[in-house]
């Protein structure tokens, strides 16, 4: 099975939104690499653009709706578009969720949490294997943001990302922004989870802003993509990467896209706090 390959590029990447299609190639701005969702890449079109940028920029591929942890059969029709895509743009990442968006046939247009426990495990890691098989490569799967939990649960979500990547050799997509956003839902220390996360099976970092909703007098935070990185969760990737090392980082933003221009200067703000972070990371280890 085909391993993850970073790119040569240390530099952030960013999520390439179909609003800046156009205008990519002819700014060609310096960004690491670029991530797209793989069920937006549809359309002889949009994967002729695509094309001309993999010839530019390293490609990740981020799936939002192959459902890992639904009770359903994978759809062999979503699995197969996803190896034309890999085949396509021979991506050096790819990433899906911790979560489940099917039931009995029927799709849900969000990521929704799953109880922790050895059934789901089982049902999740079968689905992983699968997907790497028909792949011929390895998948990162994601941490995702929390809202609620469930009683039944037997394991921590680190424990239970741990436990996928040993019985399946999958890696691991570590989204400090869903760290935070999840920490302060349900009240638990965002340091502790990055302490306790699996830091060698990390092969991708997510970035991105969130917002905040008030819910009958408590504060809701929601993974909307929609914002700047809080200087919160700059802190918290800081931590990361000195426990992690160098790590391929991805900017996203999906709600109120701003120009280009304002997001690649995004990516290059966590260039800084990287080389600040590594800078650190590199001393403590050589003492």
């Amino acid at each position: 099975m085909k391993t993850t390959i970073e790119p040569t590029s240390t530099k952030a990447g960013v999520g390439l939104r179909f609003q800046h299609l156009d205008i990519f190639p002819e700014l060609q701005p310096a960004v690491g690499f670029l991530e797209v969702h793989s069920e937006n890449c549809g359309g002889p079109i949009n994967l002729k653009k695509l094309g001309k940028l993999r010839e530019i920029y390293p490609f990740s591929l981020h799936g939002v709706g192959l459902s890992l942890g639904t009770t359903d059969e994978l759809r062999k029709d979503h699995i197969a578009l996803l190896k034309s895509l890999v085949q396509r743009l021979d991506p050096f990442l790819i990433s899906e969720h911790l979560s489940w968006s099917s039931v009995d046939g029927t799709y849900f247009n969000d990521l929704l949490p799953l109880p922790y426990t050895d059934e789901t495990l089982t049902l999740f890691c079968n689905h992983v294997s699968e997907t790497q098989d028909a792949l011929g490569q390895e998948i990162l799967i994601e941490n995702p943001s929390s809202y609620l939990t469930f009683k039944q649960d037997t394991y921590a979500e680190p424990q239970f990302l741990k436990e996928i990547v040993d019985k399946t050799g999958c890696k691991l997509l570590l989204d400090v922004n869903n760290v935070y956003v999840s920490g302060k839902n349900h009240d638990f220390d965002p340091d502790e989870y990055i302490d306790s996360f699996s830091h060698k099976d990390v092969r991708e970092i997510h970035l991105a802003g969130h917002s905040c909703q008030e819910i009958q007098g408590t504060t809701l935070r929601i993974d909307t993509h929609s914002d700047f990185v809080l200087p919160e969760v700059w802190e918290l990737y800081e931590k990361t990467l000195k426990l992690c090392g160098p790590t391929p980082t991805l900017i996203e933003w999906d709600l109120d896209i701003p120009e280009l221009p304002v997001l690649v200067a995004e990516a290059h703000k966590a260039d800084e706090h990287a080389q600040k972070a590594l800078k650190e990371h590199t001393s403590e280890h050589a003492a």
